[in-house]
């Protein structure tokens, strides 16, 4: 079979009886009372086949680790015996095929020293379930007569906490009951020092609704808020999953727990007469709801994986109701837990002969506005903290950028093994840092050098023409430590591999070693204020940083300001290819000054025009690229497909259209290089928006990018005299619609209210 999901977790039902009488328990309380019906205690037959069944399914999807929880009822009743060969079972059916994690959740009551030398000697991790405080556990934990069950799950705790068993000890489940003061609840599950807490919302249905005392609709979220209030108050003591996972996807990563986000489910539950059934929390909804009718001594796990119950929980986004595909937090809530949205079908509906039940589960969740209110709420409280520091701190960008490209060059070099030339230029570069604040500064430079990213990024991805032993990659690195040791003065000889009769040394400029059509080696050193380069039997060369030797054509610069750091002006180095448009050559010295007094001239309109903007541009602005041809409609400039730091400009761009290639340039360079390194978005594409500057919808990367760009371009324009009839209407349409738009991340919605605070300011 196909697109099949294969199951990582398998909940195994050891026993089907309870110690306790929760009265909101799901398993014994809801809809299906299927339990009747089955045997107590799990047989040796079915242990054996579901192992066997388990290490064939993780043999055929190649699976590198499977889960297995052991489950109830309360497992523990099965006693350790078969307890014992439950673990033996799955320890020998899956050795050798995939890394095996025994889990169990227990309500604690039989846990002793017996059942955890068992558990350390297989690695039984262990979860108990504990409602908070005494009055809190107490209001649903209790024996069948009444009486507390939390003196001995307190006795479980602390057993399981105490050496040698505390590695054991998983975490904490806990049922929410709104009529339990929160803040005790928390209190006395951080006094157990759990390495987890995981906060569950009742089970329930559109049929039977949860429990609401106010009658609110958010009662559960203002319940888990004030949990989460006294949570970060006392410094988050303990790790939550509900919240951690709020946290991941609203940062753009994925959820953390099957009750939120919208991660498809990998999960496959068996009973303990062998038959396979979904999530265990669909007994709630109606009798038969978890059924599949298949079990493991006569079907394989993949014929449960195609089962379409199965499939409609692993659809992600299409899996959920056309209400949730329209609110932006569906992301982090995942349209709640399957059961959760389940509503029944009317009375006199149709009998289609699939159990008794004419619902479907094509619906909100119960929670929704719980779950609204809760997305909304935590990330109201931790979206200053939680945005990527990236996005307000340029040196935080410039630091992500440089150890991008440090990351990708050693990847990089762990694909290139034994060529000798890339070897001996990466023991150079080791040298280079190694040499001090000279050698580390050197490097930082030439690594920050906007196209040696472009060069890095086409070795990791190379076209056909690019294999990747190919030996342009090597003669590139030797160029590179060459570089960096003549940055640096450093008394270290760098040898470089030259084609064609020359080499381009980034940052430096071109160097000519021979004839056109000839290759070679030489050795480069840094030499009394200047470099030095020598060949096998030819006399040692040497030339300076500036211009005036004929073999040495020096990078030149240019200065945005009297306090700007020089710009270089690149078109010498032959990975500048990476613009929409094909760079010029090498410009003649009337040609780079002219250039100069225009981009003097440019630069001089933007800071009259636009001051806030210009500076901004200014920033991280390391190069500029000649462009062939003359401007793009507008004028804008264009970023470098992988070089932070650079733009390109069409050389024959007036004053007013390379003024405003500089600000869109600059604009879309620095989006860029905040989409590499901080999540802005995710699930880029599942949805479209309508643009007001284009005839079809777009994904939300490009309405984003629009609107960034349209800002300062409105700015400019006014200042200038020439804005356009409603522009400052269509951009605020694109926010508003950004801001309802699901796939924004907490970075993602902090940089559209700064786009927002920037279009007030150009409106005041």
């Amino acid at each position: 079979m196909t697109g099949l999901i294969a199951f990582r977790e398998i909940v195994l039902k050891v026993h089907s009886r309870c110690d306790l009488a929760c009265d909101h328990c799901y398993v014994y309380e809801h809809a299906d009372q299927s339990w009747r019906a089955r045997p107590k205690v799990i047989s040796p037959e079915v242990i054996s086949q579901t192992a066997s069944r388990l290490a064939e399914h993780a043999r055929a999807h190649a699976l590198p680790s499977v889960t297995v929880i052991l489950h109830g009822g309360e497992p523990l009743l099965a006693g350790p015996a078969r307890l014992r060969l439950v673990c033996e079972e799955f320890t020998r059916a899956l050795d050798g095929i995939a890394a095996l994690d025994l889990r169990m959740h227990t309500n604690g009551l039989q846990l002793s020293p017996r059942y955890l030398d068992l558990f350390a000697e297989f690695g039984v991790s262990v979860s108990v379930s504990l409602d908070g405080d005494r009055a809190a556990n107490d209001r649903h934990r209790r024996f069948a007569d009444g009486r507390t069950s939390h003196p001995l799950v307190l006795a479980a705790v602390d057993l399981l906490r105490t050496e040698p068993y505390r590695h054991l000890y998983q975490g904490l489940l806990c049922t929410i009951d709104v009529a339990n003061d929160p803040v005790a609840v928390l209190d006395a599950l951080v006094e157990l020092a759990p390495p987890r807490v995981d906060f569950l919302l009742p089970h329930a249905t559109w049929q039977t609704p949860p429990v609401r005392p106010d009658e609110a609709p958010d009662t559960y979220a203002r319940w888990l808020l004030r949990v989460f209030d006294h949570w970060e108050h006392r410094g988050r003591p303990v790790p939550v999953r509900l919240f951690d996972s709020l946290f991941s996807t609203l940062a753009g990563g994925p959820s953390l727990t099957e009750s939120l986000g919208l991660a498809p489910t990998d999960l496959v539950v068996v009973e303990t007469d062998g038959n396979l059934e979904q999530v265990d929390s669909l007994k709630s909804a109606f009798e038969g709801a978890a059924a599949t009718g298949f079990n493991v001594f006569d079907h394989a796990f993949d014929l449960v994986a195609a089962h379409p119950g199965v499939r409609a929980r692993q659809l992600g986004l299409a899996g959920v109701s056309d209400a949730c595909r329209r609110c932006p937090v569906v992301r982090s809530c995942g349209g709640g837990l399957y059961t959760h949205r389940y509503k029944a079908g009317p009375a006199d509906a149709p009998d289609t002969g699939a159990a008794a039940d004419t619902g479907d589960f094509d619906n909100p969740s119960v929670y929704c506005t719980d779950l609204r209110e809760l997305v909304d709420g935590v990330q109201g409280r931790t979206s200053a903290r939680a945005s990527a520091p990236e996005l307000s701190d340029p040196a935080e960008l410039a630091g992500s950028q440089e150890q991008l490209t440090r990351d990708l060059l050693a990847l990089l070099n762990d694909r290139r093994t034994g060529d000798s030339d890339w070897d001996r230029a990466w023991r150079v570069l080791g040298a280079v840092e190694r040499a001090g604040r000279a050698g580390a500064d050197a490097l930082d430079a030439v690594l920050a050098h906007p196209f040696t990213r472009t060069w890095v990024m086409a070795c990791l991805d190379p076209t056909p023409q690019e294999r990747p032993g190919a030996p342009q990659a090597a003669r590139r690195l030797t160029a590179l430590a060459a570089a960096a040791v003549l940055r640096g003065g450093l008394d270290l000889p760098a040898e470089v591999v030259y084609r064609d009769g020359e080499v381009y040394l980034p940052t430096l400029g071109l160097l000519r070693l021979g004839e056109p059509g000839t290759d070679g080696r030489a050795t480069l050193h840094a030499a009394d204020g200047g470099y030095a380069v020598r060949e096998e039997g030819r006399p040692e060369h040497r030339f300076g940083p500036a211009a005036g030797d004929a073999r040495w054509q020096p990078v030149r610069t240019w200065s945005p300001g009297p306090d700007a750091a020089p710009v270089a002006l690149e078109d010498l180095d032959p990975h500048r290819n990476c613009f929409a448009r094909p760079p010029r050559l090498r410009l003649g010295a009337a040609e780079a000054e002219e250039w100069r007094e225009r981009l003097d001239a440019a630069w001089a309109l933007l800071h009259a025009s636009v001051p806030e903007f210009a500076r901004a541009a200014a920033t991280g602005l390391t190069t500029l690229t000649p462009l062939a041809g003359g401007p793009r409609a507008g004028g804008w400039g264009e970023a470098g497909r992988h070089g932070p730091g650079a733009l390109g400009v069409p050389y024959a761009a007036g004053v007013a259209q390379t003024a405003l290639a500089l600000l869109t340039g600059r604009r879309r360079a620095g989006l860029q290089a905040l989409t590499e390194v901080a999540d802005l978005y995710a699930l880029d594409g599942e949805w479209q928006h309508p643009s007001p500057w284009r005839e079809r919808p777009v994904p939300v990367s490009r309405l984003l990018a629009d609107v960034h760009e349209r800002v300062a371009v409105e700015a400019y324009r006014r200042a200038t005299a020439a804005a356009e009839p409603g522009g400052l209407d269509r951009i605020n349409r694109a926010l508003d619609r950004l801001s309802g738009a699901a796939e924004l991340t907490s970075t993602g919605k902090r940089l559209v209210e700064q786009l927002r605070w920037e279009l007030k300011a150009v409106d005041a």
